[in-house]
């Protein structure tokens, strides 16, 4: 499967984005989708998961409140909808896939990965 992420761009400290990841292959419902985001210089971070198996979304503590993951299988695409952004939100952000169930929170749980896109939140 191809991902391909877009929606990042300049926003204010207590704006919103919502970032879409367009999946290209096979139908996202199939695949378990996560988000992450990468500061450079640092770890790859999980912000949000969704299991293809209907199990709970996951959310990183930074996300909870705040960022809402979904997926719409008739564009065959997962979302990442952010409110509330603050500047420590600044990252690259990347989609991802896998076929497995479960661990969504883990980045080595994906064996597909987008290109990202990039989210400024200025103060």
């Amino acid at each position: 499967v191809q991902l391909q992420a877009s929606g990042g761009g300049l926003v204010q400290a207590g704006g919103s984005l919502r970032l879409s990841c367009a999946a290209s292959g096979r139908t996202v419902s199939r695949y378990s989708m996560g988000w992450f985001r990468q500061d450079p210089g640092k770890e790859r971070e999980s912000v949000a998961g969704v299991s293809w198996d209907g199990g709970s979304n996951y959310y990183a503590d930074s996300a909870k409140g705040r960022f809402t993951i979904s997926r719409d299988s008739a564009k065959n695409t997962v979302y990442l909808q952010m409110n509330g952004l603050k500047p420590e939100d600044t990252a690259v952000y990347y989609c991802a896939a896998s076929s497995r169930s479960g661990n969504t929170w883990l980045k080595e749980f994906y064996d597909y990965w987008g290109q990202g896109t990039l989210v400024t939140v200025s103060s």
